[in-house]
């Protein structure tokens, strides 16, 4: 016996090296794949090995561990190639975990899981069913090569779909595509124009942020200086002789020693007080066209509809979020919404404003309420905030703002008439008081009391006094001061106009006929 059958033989009386499935240790671990048709992998815990041939084992790789070719490969095969060899050989012998441990020492890797070149587990090829047999080996290469042929006329049409549909688009975007050996990738830009969008267009760069800049106090060295107290937004309205018009909120501005208007370029611009109207809450500013792009349209507030969409345009909270937008609907029209105008703590006037739900939040003041067309219909004014209330804001309509800036423009001021007087609501003052000191009869306990009457006023030549009671004025009933001033500051009523005046004097009603007169100070 020469020394290789030698070899063979000694090898055979001992189990082979890695033949045998051992328990892994604790740092690999394999997923056990379930039995399933003809794919089914032997169970390694449960399938026996002890009963298999060296030589089986031995050609898991294609060589032998002294590197001989397959002991029963003829050399023809194995000089061409290791795998129809291996197929045939490995036919009956069972499958082996797909794992490896680590280092060689003579042991014989597993067979692996999938076939040689690919392939899938399942089918006349597959896995676990019957390898090829060497009769059918040109049978298969003809297979392989039609299938090979198909393949690549099936993607060549797939490819030319993609090409037709690309070019075939009725949408209106604009596609790119890449093709590559994996398919074809295509990018799509779509142009998304909508009605909002196109308002925008219109509007947008004539939103601006003003920033109220009073005066304080350094800390360190004691100096004077100007430092920015609040922010809000405004709107471009008017452009003319090299100057700009900008109208925005009297809160905004209120207490300013300076003003600074921000575009939506980042770029800024120092602006002069104009006017403002604490009634109405509006103020103009007057700053240089130099950066200005866009002026916005005004329209018609009175044919503004419940339901119609409504965009807010502003800077909330601050110049960092500067020309945002949010969208809602006009939630009603005509609202009064009591206010307080000086701070006291008491209303003192109600505005007539339009509601939205548009997100409206500090730093929006001042800002556009835009209708579809891209036109103003309102300047963003206040909102009901508390923790129970949700989208309630509001907006001074546009056909009351613009008389208020045609006047604030040329005027400085708004001139409305005046009575002349000081007032108190008279629900303010005890019901003791109202019988025994204003001597109103019984089931009046409403209107408007004189505190003061100006010398040489309208109602001083009118012949009202201190503590009588107004409650009725050109027809309309007056409830309170805030009644009255409503009354007053119609649009219809204008400075010269002749008003009577009924009031309760020392418990008796009485009229008489005011001349009004053009308001110098906060009197009515």
């Amino acid at each position: 016996m020469d020394e290789k059958n030698k070899d063979l033989e000694t090898q055979a009386k001992e189990p082979a090296s890695g033949a045998s499935p051992e328990k892994l240790p604790e740092s690999q671990s394999y997923t056990r794949s379930e039995p399933n048709g003809d794919a089914a992998v032997h169970n390694p815990e449960t399938a026996s090995t002890k009963d298999i041939p060296v030589e089986a084992v031995h050609s898991a790789e294609g060589v032998t561990p002294e590197g001989q070719p397959f002991a029963t490969a003829t050399k023809e095969e194995a000089e061409a190639s290791s795998t129809h060899a291996f197929f045939d050989e490995a036919a009956s012998e069972p499958a082996r975990p797909a794992t490896q441990a680590s280092g060689n020492n003579g042991t014989v890797p597993p067979i692996p899981p999938t076939r040689a070149g690919g392939g899938n587990l399942s089918g006349n090829n597959g896995g676990g069913g019957e390898p090829p047999k060497k009769d059918g080996k040109k049978k298969t290469i003809w297979g392989a090569f039609l299938a090979g042929i198909l393949g690549v006329l099936i993607g060549a049409l797939i490819v030319l779909g993609f090409s037709w549909g690309a070019l075939h688009d009725d949408n209106n975007n604009d596609a790119t595509s890449t093709t590559s050996n994996t398919g074809t990738t295509k990018k799509v830009t779509v142009e998304n124009t909508t009605g909002t969008t196109q308002a925008l267009e219109k509007v947008q760069d004539a939103v601006v942020s003003v920033l109220n800049y009073q005066a304080g106090t350094s800390i360190s060295t004691g100096d004077t200086t100007e430092d920015e107290a609040s922010s809000g937004s405004g709107v471009v309205y008017k452009k003319s002789n090299g100057k700009a018009y900008v109208v925005t909120n009297n809160h905004v501005v209120e207490g300013a020693n300076k003003l600074e208007v921000t575009f939506s370029s980042g770029k800024k611009a120092e602006a002069k007080l104009v006017g403002t109207d604490k009634w109405n809450d509006l103020a103009v500013l007057e700053i240089s066209d130099k950066y200005v792009t866009k002026v916005a349209e005004f329209g018609d507030s009175d044919a503004v509809k419940v339901g119609e969409i409504a965009i807010a345009i502003g800077s909330p909270l601050g110049t960092e979020f500067a020309g945002s937008v949010t969208q809602g609907i006009v939630s009603g029209v005509n609202r009064t919404v009591p206010v307080d105008t000086n701070g006291d703590g008491t209303e003192d006037w109600e505005a007539e404003v339009i509601q939205t739900d548009a997100a409206i939040n500090p730093g929006n003041s001042g800002g556009a309420l835009v209708n579809i067309e891209g036109q103003v219909i309102g300047i963003n004014s206040m909102k009901i905030s508390t923790e129970n209330v949700e989208g309630i804001g509001f907006a001074i309509p546009s056909n009351t703002v613009v008389p208020i800036i045609d006047q604030l423009e040329k005027n400085g001021e708004v001139e409305r008439p005046s009575l002349g007087v000081t007032l108190r609501d008279v629900d303010t003052i005890p019901e003791v008081q109202q019988q025994q000191v204003l001597k109103l009869p019984s089931g009046v306990d409403y209107g408007a009391m004189v505190q003061q009457v100006v010398a040489g006023s309208a109602a001083d030549k009118a012949g009202l006094k201190e503590y009588d009671v107004i409650v009725e004025m050109n027809g309309k009933k007056v409830t309170n001061s805030m009644t009255l001033r409503q009354i007053l500051y119609a649009n219809d009523v204008k400075i010269g106009d002749k008003m009577e005046v009924k009031y309760y004097r020392e418990g008796k009603k009485e009229t008489t006929t005011v001349t009004l007169t053009a308001a110098s100070s906060t009197n009515q």
